[in-house]
């Protein structure tokens, strides 16, 4: 088994604005996609990001700079992260294309994660 990485990218300007009941209806659809891969033993980690956008950090010469981010004029942002184990790529990718994430202008990154 591999862990993979997926990354839950959006494009806030494309969200629609939704009620609180459909909000709290498609947290029901990612929790429930969750407890079944919980269940399947497929599932390490799962978290929603903060809104805020965090810090970005970069050393462009000796010293740090660190940033807020994402800006406004960013065209998506990462609102997410589940770790899943899968057998292979195909299986991975086969796992996430189930995930309540994907439709409309939201995608999902997904990468194997390398054991140290």
């Amino acid at each position: 088994m591999h862990d993979y990485l997926m990354l839950l990218h959006e494009t806030p300007a494309d969200q629609p604005t939704m009620s609180k009941d459909e909000l709290r209806a498609l947290i029901q659809r990612y929790s429930d996609w969750a407890e079944t891969l919980r269940q399947q033993g497929r599932l390490s980690a799962g978290h929603k990001l903060c809104d805020d956008g965090g810090r970005q950090l970069r050393r462009p010469g000796a010293q740090l700079l660190a940033s807020d981010g994402p800006w406004a004029e960013a065209k998506d942002v990462i609102g997410g992260l589940f770790i899943i184990r899968a057998e292979s790529l195909a299986e991975a990718e086969a796992l996430a294309a189930t995930c309540p994430h994907l439709g409309g202008s939201s995608w999902i990154t997904l990468r194997q994660i390398e054991a140290l």
